[in-house]
């Protein structure tokens, strides 16, 4: 960070290039029990939540990629978001800057990130982060593409972050619990890190393997009712503890514990693994992605290989019908198992299992705004309404069993399509499990037009549908109005 005036001085004559800016309408309207799914979900929480609704939305941005020949360079955006229908009638979505030298950048704000190791297009998301929820306003330090290390002649890479931040969702929590005896936090603090590694070169050899690890935390801020042990009456705010050191290293104990004393924070993590062989003009890979609540799962115990989301990914050579392929299968029936307990003197078995994925007893669960930071999957919150659970930030129906398919293609260079197919098994919880099995079919048909004539301009359509009794019934359209254009772009 002291650095940046000096970063900024350097390239303070290219600041005002390569300047994108664009704005986009957006209406939808439809009937039935809920909004179509995927109309909803994995779109940085900005999807709609009633039937009908309309959104405004602004951006500009400049790619520190603009100044690709430097070793310093600088990157900027700011997006806002109005409208009627979404969890935010007016947002800042994303405020950022960027500031890289060779390979490091520091990022500072707030900035809509990808999955790791995944399409985001295609793909049901991440287990640990997604793009799912809203961007939080963070400081981030990182290696954001894979990094071959010096002397293994590109055949092993790494990449990785640090990140601290702070959740911006204090007047939906206050709005979403008003009323209700339910707990809730105000100011929470983020942390998040990850360390990814890949063997191989696709110059040389077209086998590579990817894995790593990433963990995210939830930490600080106040508590309301809370059960608390020390004394502090219900109703009241109880400060809660943690530190940036404990969140970082997983330590310490939450101020409700008794005699069992957890991490501080909220913490979750996966581990990821992806195995792609590269053709002419053509791929295959394989993925993993493994969430852990906590040691139970981050080790080789309690069914390890039981939970996981496995995905198949397909990039076909050029053609005007398929471009790429995706299919996941999202198990999380097993959470280690549906008992836990702590070692007393009278019986002194330790079982860590009951894994209650996304549920935290000080936080909630592994939200923001009402929608989940990982997987859409698994339930948000911001669904407990539908079920005459309001107020209630838990997640009560993490326990998937499901199958995705997601289709791309572009049939001309002017128009796109894509389509997302999910039939979902769910059994609630071991807590509170369903009487019977609730099944959801959730689908998206989607295509954008540019026509060369309006240059800039892009209209989009697409229709959502769910069936089933996890959600009920639902069919929506979709129109969007978009135009994309630059200041003083240069070649």
């Amino acid at each position: 960070m002291l650095l940046l005036p000096l970063a900024i001085w350097s390239q303070s004559e290219r600041l005002g290039e390569d300047i994108q800016y664009g704005f986009s309408l957006r209406g939808t309207s439809g009937g039935g029990d809920n909004v179509p799914f995927w109309f909803t979900n994995n779109r940085y929480g900005l999807g709609p939540i009633r039937k009908h609704t309309a959104q405004a939305r602004a951006y500009i941005k400049r790619d520190a990629e603009a100044d690709s020949l430097r070793f310093w360079r600088i990157g900027y955006g700011a997006d806002m978001v109005a409208g009627y229908g979404s969890q935010s009638e007016f947002c800042v979505q994303q405020l950022f800057v960027d500031v890289e030298w060779k390979m490091l950048r520091l990022s500072l704000g707030q900035k809509e990130r990808p999955s790791e190791l995944k399409n985001e297009e295609l793909s049901t998301g991440g287990m640990t982060l997604g793009i799912n929820a809203r961007p939080l306003p963070q400081v981030r330090a990182e290696l954001p593409y894979f990094w071959a290390i010096p002397g293994t002649k590109g055949w092993f890479s790494i990449k990785g972050h640090i990140a601290y931040g702070i959740y911006t969702d204090n007047r939906w929590q206050r709005n979403w619990n008003a009323g209700t005896s339910n707990i809730y936090t105000q100011k929470s603090l983020f942390h998040s890190k990850a360390l990814l590694m890949k063997i191989g070169n696709e110059k040389k050899f077209p086998l590579t393997l990817k894995w790593g690890l990433e963990m995210a935390c939830q930490f600080g801020g106040k508590g309301y009712n809370e059960i608390s042990y020390t004394g502090q009456p219900l109703g009241q705010a109880v400060k809660l503890g943690g530190n940036i050191l404990k969140a970082f290293v997983p330590s310490g104990g939450d101020v409700n514990d008794d005699a069992f004393s957890n991490a501080v924070g909220n913490h979750i993590g996966s581990w990821h693994f992806r195995l792609d062989w590269t053709g002419k003009n053509w791929s295959v890979g394989a993925y993993m992605d493994h969430l852990f609540e906590d040691h139970s799962q981050l080790g080789m115990q309690y069914g390890f290989w039981k939970d996981m989301l496995l995905g198949i990914e397909i990039n076909l050579p050029e053609n005007r019908y398929v471009s790429s392929i995706v299919y996941e299968h999202n198990g999380t029936m097993n959470q280690s198992g549906p008992i836990y307990h702590d070692a007393t003197p009278e019986n002194p078995l330790q079982i860590s299992a009951n894994d209650t994925y996304y549920i935290n007893h000080v936080y909630g669960s592994w939200q923001h705004g009402g929608f989940v930071m990982g997987n859409p999957l698994i339930l948000s919150p911001m669904y407990n309404g539908y079920f005459g659970r309001v107020g209630s930030l838990s997640c009560d129906f993490s326990r998937v069993n499901a199958h995705h398919i997601g289709l791309k293609g572009n049939p001309t260079p002017r128009l796109s399509w894509r389509a997302l197919y999910t039939y979902e098994k769910n059994l609630g919880t071991y807590d509170k499990p369903v009487m019977d099995p609730l099944e959801g079919h959730f689908l998206l048909l989607e295509a954008c037009y540019k026509p060369k004539k309006l240059r800039g301009w892009g209209f989009g359509a697409a229709y959502g549908h769910n069936h089933g009794s996890l959600l009920g019934k639902a069919n929506s359209a979709m129109l969007t109005v978009s135009f994309d254009g630059w200041i003083r772009k240069y070649n």
